[in-house]
């Protein structure tokens, strides 16, 4: 039997996604093996928000690769996307995939495998408008579930690399979202924290469809789920919609992970912020 090892560095989402990826491998046969251990197939999800998530990521690679020459490695993620030429560099680097088309990643090695030659498997996630399907039905070694419900921001931020990294507002399918939820419950999780990259903008991308639409439809529909999380929203995302879907439910969490980033309205204006000091107020 094959082995795969991954290794997750960032967001919630990446971890996600990482069991969305072991997914494909689970369903192929593979057997899961710790990072540490010895492995046919290593898998690094990478993370770029800050220099310091270009460095880790670097470091983890090159322990992969020490620890088995002969595995085939895998890069993905946000450090894979905005810097490929860089990751490709690496010696021993098998196959960069991006924050796409990840469900290409076991074609990818098969057909490493047969030629011998590192793959770039990164294109332009700016072009990319649908969001990129991905299931989780249960995850390793954890109690509560996570379920992302959208990719992309299309904020553009000073300071910030992400639009980049995972390209514009894409929000999932309400009823693809309910579905899984559904799944989950059925699968014994009883709390889901809904995540994405930029979590409180789902919906912009939809016709005639609200992020609180969506919070209502979960708590409505979804048969057996005692509590539902926010991961975290910015306070100008926070309607009067939200907080009456809040002040209704018993199971959506009131705990709400907003950030604030400065307490300055000159820092604010200079970050592109959509919002002042005065939402906190």
């Amino acid at each position: 039997m094959p082995t795969v090892a991954f290794h997750t560095l960032g967001c919630k989402v990446n971890h996600y996604e990482t069991e969305a990826i072991w997914q494909l491998f689970k369903k192929a046969g593979y057997e899961r093996k710790d990072f540490d251990s010895r492995a046919d197939v290593y898998v690094i999800n990478t993370c770029t928000v800050t220099n310091t998530g270009d460095k880790k990521s670097r470091q983890v690679i090159r322990r992969a690769i020490r620890r088995n020459p002969d595995a085939v490695v895998c890069v993905t993620g946000c450090y894979a996307q905005t810097s490929p030429a860089e990751v490709m560099a690496i010696p021993g680097v098998d196959i960069v995939i991006g924050t796409q088309d990840r469900g290409k990643i076991l074609e990818y090695i098969e057909r490493f495998q047969r030629e011998r030659q590192p793959i770039n498997g990164v294109s332009n996630i700016m072009k990319t408008r649908v969001f990129e399907e991905m299931d989780v039905p249960e995850f390793t070694d954890r109690t509560r579930a996570s379920l992302k419900i959208q990719e992309g921001c299309n904020n553009f931020c000073t300071f910030c690399i992400i639009p980049w990294a995972r390209g514009l507002m894409r929000s999932r399918d309400p009823k693809e979202v309910i579905r899984q939820a559904q799944q989950l419950v059925d699968a014994g999780y009883k709390e889901i924290v809904l995540t994405g990259i930029h979590t409180g903008g789902y919906g912009t991308d939809l016709k005639d469809y609200s992020f609180a639409a969506l919070l209502r439809h979960l708590d409505e529909q979804v048969v057996g789920l005692k509590r539902l999380r926010i991961s975290s929203i910015e306070a100008s995302q926070i309607t009067d919609e939200i907080i009456e879907v809040l002040q209704r439910s018993d199971k959506i969490v009131r705990h709400l992970h907003i950030p604030l980033k400065s307490g300055s309205n000159t820092v604010l204006k200079r970050m592109r912020r959509k919002y002042t000091v005065a939402f906190f107020a």
